[in-house]
């Protein structure tokens, strides 16, 4: 066995011995939301650094467990918070687990974050879904030897976030009433926010935000055969011509009072996806 599958079984294992659930979702909660994992019914929550091979998450607001249980009837994996490339670990660090999540049995995942807003219709507290990215990170967790046992040498990403998950958000976001954007993502190392120079060029590529996370952990479940949905709040304004500085605490701030409407999106979303 290769060393990445022995890790992601090892892990696996430990998991499946503190509970029997198995799961058919993943999920990521991103900055300023972990709060979400309240919501989890008949909850067991793993600490990261109990499960071999996990890192801690160092980042501001994640709380760095594995919770395991049941929302809307489903049964969840929820990570809550992430660890990020800019933490100084590497790609398969923080991917291993999305790997793990795939090898106790979910068959998709749902990825939250907070970025920063380049589109100029868009404003801070907007909630969109990903409907692709572009990977400006420098570095991909699928670089390497590749194990068939976990996904093909070249995946293909024609459909790198599931246009049907896509469709049944934006009909839960109707029946919200919760304006829902379609945003193109791009991904960068981090951690430090960009430059007016770089939101202009950013922008010039095509995309609508800009973060330091997702992607690595899309790659890595595209490549596992998941199905993905990616949802992002956005938290500030990153208009090259009126750039003002960033403060943490008025991110954090934003993205926990969009957390409402991201719970009624993934929550809707859950009652209308197929099993």
């Amino acid at each position: 066995m290769s060393d990445l599958y022995t890790r992601i079984r090892q892990a696996a294992d430990h998991i499946r011995s503190r509970t029997s659930l198995e799961p058919e979702y993943g999920l990521i909660l991103g900055t300023g939301l972990g709060e979400f994992a309240r919501r989890i019914q008949g909850q067991v929550s793993i600490p990261f650094r109990e499960i071999p091979h996990f890192v801690e998450s160092t980042a501001t607001s994640h709380a760095g467990n594995l919770v395991l249980g049941t929302l809307e009837g489903r049964a969840v994996c929820v990570m809550q918070g992430r660890v990020h490339y800019y933490e100084g670990y590497s790609m398969e660090q923080v991917t291993l687990p999305v790997r793990v999540m795939r090898a106790l049995g979910a068959h998709s995942l749902i990825m939250s974050n907070a970025v920063g807003g380049m589109n100029p219709v868009h404003r801070p507290g907007d909630i969109g879904v990903i409907v692709d990215h572009i990977n400006l990170m420098g570095a991909n967790p699928l670089i390497g030897p590749n194990d068939e046992r976990l996904g093909p040498r070249f995946p293909d990403m024609s459909e790198a976030y599931d246009r049907r998950y896509i469709a049944i958000c934006d009909e839960v976001a109707l029946a919200e009433r919760i304006a829902l954007r379609h945003l193109v993502y791009v991904a960068v190392a981090g951690p430090n926010l960009e430059t007016a120079a770089e939101y202009r060029f950013l922008r010039q590529l095509g995309a609508d935000t800009v973060g330091m996370s997702s992607v690595p952990e899309n790659l890595v479940a595209v490549h596992a055969g998941m199905k993905v949905l990616g949802l992002s709040v956005i938290t500030d304004a990153c208009f090259p011509d009126n750039l003002q500085p960033a403060k943490v605490e008025d991110i954090l701030r934003t993205a926990s009072e969009a957390q409402p409407r991201l719970e009624a999106l993934v929550t809707g979303f859950l009652r209308k996806a197929p099993r």
